[in-house]
């Protein structure tokens, strides 16, 4: 009915004021009612910052699970390779030797060492050697290498500070290839050097790599992780050492520097070089002459060479 005000759609009696008007059937005040807050921006799909939140929470998930991986042991394949890491003593838990393998001389070698040693050696087919060995280059052989268990930085210098020579360190900054990382390892164990600082992010580790690279010398050479490459080198300068720095534009040359004294020498990368604070935190930027036809050396080669000619100073000084 027409004056039945309470019926959806009623329209007013002929005598209201306003006149005669046609109801909204509760469309209009439903339309008006309150939608609660507003969502937060990142809660928006459409939102741009949804979007660049997802995108970081996806990349958080990735790093975690690069972490867990890199957490576990690593493997040494390839019959050379484990040959040498076992001469060298490295620390092994288990060798991994194919069922079908033709063996060699170095393949008893393997097997007779690490019998000696009380490392495990299981016999395996070969899909599962394929899978610890990501090129399938392992030619019937892989050893599992515990993770690496690094040194305090504070405990690295008292260390050195303790050794019948000057402490002669090296630190690596923006150094992401683990065979450089092998490498410099290796040099500072040549030329009596007390070991190695890495940063704990952004670097390369003491991985499987590293451990071939270094020929063993990763066993009886520290490596001290930081969290903060820049505090431990300001820290380490109290205590009495010269922080030198690597880059072809230093502004002394390597013919020219005392080395005998207590030294860190801090190698950055090829591409990036050090890095900004790192080198405003170094007394001196040294550069190694080399001919004009080359422009620069590879970052473990240029730590080999100032590496010996330190050593070469101490020698005769």
């Amino acid at each position: 009915m027409a004056g039945n005000s309470q019926r959806r759609g009623a329209t007013r009696k002929a005598g209201s004021k306003k006149g005669q008007v046609v109801g909204s059937g509760g469309q209009r005040r439903r339309g008006l009612e309150g939608r609660g807050a507003t969502p937060k921006a990142v809660d928006r799909t459409y939102h741009p910052a949804h979007k660049k939140a997802k995108a970081a929470a996806k990349a958080a998930g990735r790093r975690n699970h690069r972490k867990s991986e890199d957490g576990g042991p690593e493997y040494v394949v390839g019959r050379n390779p484990v040959v040498e890491c076992l001469r060298a003593g490295v620390p092994a838990t288990a060798l991994y030797v194919m069922t079908t393998v033709d063996a060699d001389e170095r393949v008893k070698e393997a097997v007779h060492t690490a019998g000696d040693r009380g490392i495990s050696i299981l016999e395996v087919a070969k899909p599962e050697l394929d899978r610890m060995s990501p090129n399938g280059l392992h030619q019937g052989l892989a050893l599992q290498v515990p993770e690496y268990q690094y040194a305090h930085p504070d405990d690295l210098m008292a260390d050195a500070l303790a050794a019948p020579q000057a402490p002669l360190l090296v630190a690596l900054d923006n150094i992401t290839d683990p065979r450089n990382l092998g490498a410099v390892i290796r040099s500072v164990a040549a030329f009596g050097g007390h070991g190695v600082v890495i940063p704990q992010r952004r670097s390369a580790g003491m991985t499987a790599v590293a451990w071939r690279t270094s020929a063993g010398a990763a066993a009886r050479m520290p490596v001290a992780a930081t969290p903060n490459l820049n505090r431990t080198l300001l820290d380490w300068a109290k205590k009495g050492a010269q922080i030198v720095g690597l880059d072809a534009g230093g502004d002394v040359s390597l013919d020219d520097y005392d080395g005998t004294g207590p030294t860190v020498i801090v190698v950055g990368s090829e591409g990036k070089g050090l890095s900004r604070l790192v080198r405003e935190n170094c007394d001196s930027i040294l550069s190694i002459p080399i001919a004009g036809e080359v422009e620069s050396l590879n970052a473990s080669v240029a730590a080999g060479v100032v590496l010996a000619e330190f050593a070469r100073q101490r020698r005769v000084g």
